[in-house]
């Protein structure tokens, strides 16, 4: 009898997932690896613990929370007495999901001496509860290849020059069939040469020049947008609360509005960077205050400068 392990991204898709009735054990991944340090290593206690050390200093999370409800959920992938028949893995096509994914595919290759099958469900935002068994019945058995690209994909995230990761947007991910498309997303996250902003920023900055939102007015416009980074309020959060102490832009109350040094870096007369503590921002592993990578909006590539 088959043994099922379903690894979902996040609490949502497990709600959904319990009342679908299919048959499997769910594992649910809470992590947000595209935001924040990540280290470089293959023993996944010191990732854990490096982690964990991040982001409580600088995103707020509680490290006994994080062990708690990120580390322990995530032990459940890893052999046993009964080790899965197949491990399905449930991610979107989105900037957030890619990235956990290839987390977890890193994760299952070093706990798992022999692997099982691996497949890929190519899971939608906004899922029909009603057409899970049409979901199951359509994922992709995963190749070597696949799974070895993956691994590669992420060693590249974690190295301390994103050189490597640029080189997977450009390619035939094969049946990881988003992941291209969600590095070259990633890409424009660096700081762009023009004005130091990366293209997040400057969607904010440049509609709250054309008048002030309400802030979930502007996330919802954020979302309708730029559905591939797949970001979620905690996220936009931090960014907005960052670019407010950067002097970008103002909140009061449920309202934000540009400044006008926010206008003045928008025209190319300031630089964002000059303005903003860059000491302990990462983008997996490119800590950006000592690296020379910045995004070229005209080349649409990115570009080391002189630092």
């Amino acid at each position: 009898m088959s043994s099922y392990l379903h690894v979902l991204n996040g609490d949502a898709s497990l709600t959904l997932f319990r009342q679908s009735k299919l048959p499997g054990e769910p594992v649910v991944c809470r992590e947000v690896m595209c935001e924040g340090k990540v280290k470089y290593t293959k023993d996944p206690e010191e990732f854990f613990a490096s982690r964990a050390k991040h982001l409580e200093f600088h995103y707020g999370i509680d490290k006994q929370s994080y062990h708690t409800q990120v580390v322990q959920e995530l032990e459940k992938i890893k052999p046993s007495g009964s080790s899965p028949s197949e491990i399905i893995l449930w991610f979107d096509y989105d900037v957030f999901c890619q990235f956990n994914l290839l987390f977890i595919i890193h994760l299952i290759s070093i706990r798992f001496k022999e692997l099982p099958p691996i497949s890929l469900v190519d899971f939608p935002r906004h899922p029909d509860i009603s057409a899970f068994d049409q979901y199951m019945n359509s994922r992709v058995l995963l190749t070597p290849a696949d799974l070895e690209m993956a691994d590669d994909a992420w060693d590249a995230f974690c190295l301390d020059t994103p050189q490597a990761l640029e080189l997977f947007s450009r390619m035939n991910t094969g049946n990881l069939k988003h992941l291209n498309t969600a590095i070259a997303a990633h890409l424009p996250r660096f700081p762009n040469t023009d004005n130091g902003l990366n293209v997040i920023q400057e969607f904010f900055l440049q509609r709250l020049r054309m008048g002030s939102y309400r802030w979930y007015d502007l996330y919802k416009l954020f979302w309708d947008t730029m559905p591939i980074y797949g970001f979620g309020d905690f996220q936009l959060d931090i960014m907005i609360s960052r670019m407010s102490r950067t002097g970008v832009l103002e909140r009061d109350d449920q309202m934000l509005r540009i400044t006008s040094l926010g206008i003045e870096v928008l025209e190319n007369e300031e630089n964002y960077i000059d303005y903003t503590s860059m000491e302990h921002r990462w983008l997996g592993g490119v800590r950006l205050k000592t690296s020379p990578w910045r995004w070229s909006k005209t080349l649409k590539r990115l570009v080391a400068i002189d630092k």
